[in-house]
């Protein structure tokens, strides 16, 4: 298996176009690492840095590290990738639900060359989110206290006046975001894989130090005796591979539905009538639920902390306790957001009516089930059926991890990876890069990574 993988890559390089591609993506996704380790001019990357080692040991250092996570610890370096590349994927979320809901937007999205308006769009969305979003998190490096809590000690801004400071951080970070921006649109058109998939996963992976260092310090702890063994080790890669290969296997499920086309005329020509089939995956959803999840759950907490340290109220004190992740409460929350951002997702992306029409249209049916109406209910309850199991399968999935983190005490920097948003963009990033070089390899003849056999010929 070793050897058959080792071959696949060494005859990638054998490809002058594939092998260009894997390099190009190679020193793109390097550069996009530069913007998360240089700082940005007059802050104090390194003591934020340090007040994120220890946060990210007790419990992920909640909103702020999930974000940091998505933005390769740029924002815990103070760097000028701080904002990351999630203001662009806010905007192109924002504009998939508006096309969904907004009948201009989804007949522009069908028009001729209308898809690289909305991407247009999107780019002038991701501008004013990141002048939003910088002034934000310029403000709060002035008072680090408030944003990160009172253990916190010291200073961020080290440059005066304080206007020059935010004007300067918010077209830092503004540039930060739109040249990581323009980075993956490079690699999704002269690369190899989705280039914003890549960035964000290439920010994830730069954490397998922080993994490494929390392993060594649960197996190997300073001037004490731990409290894992072996087996305990083996439960952890037993469970690895199982996340693993469950998510593989979610990932790549679908239902697929058999659709009869009949024959028919167009002009002078005729066309037979065929067999085809339509995939509804399993997971459609993919990581959204968990995302929209999280960002949520995370402020009610800490606004009720806030007014109960504001006003000396106890009740709201102990709510703030209650939705601390990890509770009990905040679990069955965010398990059943997590359920209904699955089918949320689906109901404003899936248009089953649509797709009815369009079967209807061009002469297709579905076996067994009359075209129009029926249709549609047909393949609406179909998406309902699967999607709870698909929404089932990441609740599991998105629990995961703080149970290791809470009950096993497992350092969060090592849960993580055990499930969660990390490893399902993981897989699901990879998965969708070895499909296209597969691909390349095919077309000159070679195998693939998801190929069995040996090599085969040209002629």
């Amino acid at each position: 298996m070793f050897a058959k993988i080792a071959n696949t890559f060494a005859n990638c390089f054998k490809i002058p176009e594939l092998k260009s591609r894997i390099l190009f993506t190679l020193l793109l996704l390097a550069i996009c690492r530069l913007t998360a380790v240089i700082p940005a001019p007059g802050l104090d990357g390194a003591a934020l840095k340090e007040f994120f080692d220890q946060a990210s040991n007790q419990d992920g250092g909640g909103l702020l590290g999930m974000y940091s996570l998505f933005t390769g610890g740029a924002l815990e370096n103070c760097a000028i990738g701080a904002l990351g590349i999630m203001p662009y994927i806010s905007a192109t979320i924002i504009l998939q639900l508006l096309t969904a809901v907004m009948p201009n937007l989804s007949k522009l999205a069908r028009e001729e060359g209308g898809r690289t308006k909305i991407i247009q769009y999107g780019r002038y969305l991701t501008v004013l989110l990141c002048l939003g979003q910088g002034f934000v998190m310029a403000i709060g490096w002035e008072n680090p206290q408030k944003i990160f809590g009172s253990s916190f000690q010291g200073e961020l801004v080290m440059i005066e006046p304080i206007w020059w400071y935010r004007i300067q951080t918010t077209i830092v970070l503004t540039t930060g975001t739109l040249l990581l921006m323009w980075l993956g649109e490079q690699i999704s058109d002269r690369g190899i894989g989705n280039g914003v998939s890549l960035v964000i996963t290439i920010g994830i992976l730069a954490r397998l130090p922080q993994v490494g260092q929390g392993l060594t310090d649960m197996y190997f702890p300073a001037g004490g005796e731990s409290q894992y063994n072996m087996f305990h080790a083996i439960a952890l890669i037993l469970l690895l591979v199982a996340v693993v290969a469950g998510v593989i296997a979610v990932t790549q499920a679908e239902r697929k539905i058999p659709v009869q086309y009949t024959q028919r005329t167009v002009g002078r020509k005729t066309y037979a009538g065929t067999s085809s089939f339509m995939p509804l995956r399993v997971n459609y959803a993919g990581v959204m639920p968990i995302i929209f999840a999280q960002a949520i759950l995370m402020f009610p907490g800490k606004i009720f902390e806030t007014l109960g340290s504001t006003y000396d109220v106890e009740i709201f004190l102990e709510i703030a306790r209650q939705l601390q992740m990890g509770s009990m409460l905040y679990i069955v929350i965010y398990s059943a957001m997590i359920l209904f951002f699955s089918y949320f997702w689906v109901a404003t992306q899936f248009n089953e009516l649509q797709i009815a029409d369009d079967l209807k249209k061009y002469g297709g049916y579905i076996p067994g089930v009359r075209p129009g109406k029926t249709t549609s209910d047909f393949l609406h309850n179909a998406m309902s059926k699967i999607t709870l199991a698909g929404a089932v399968f990441l609740t599991i999935i998105a629990v995961i991890p703080i149970l290791m983190n809470q009950m096993m005490e497992v350092p969060f920097a090592v849960s993580m990876f055990f499930g969660g948003t990390s490893i399902l963009i993981i897989v699901g990033v990879l998965l969708d890069t070895m499909r296209q070089i597969e691909s390349h390899l095919l077309m000159r003849h070679y195998d693939g990574f998801m190929k069995k056999g040996k090599m085969r010929g040209r002629f």
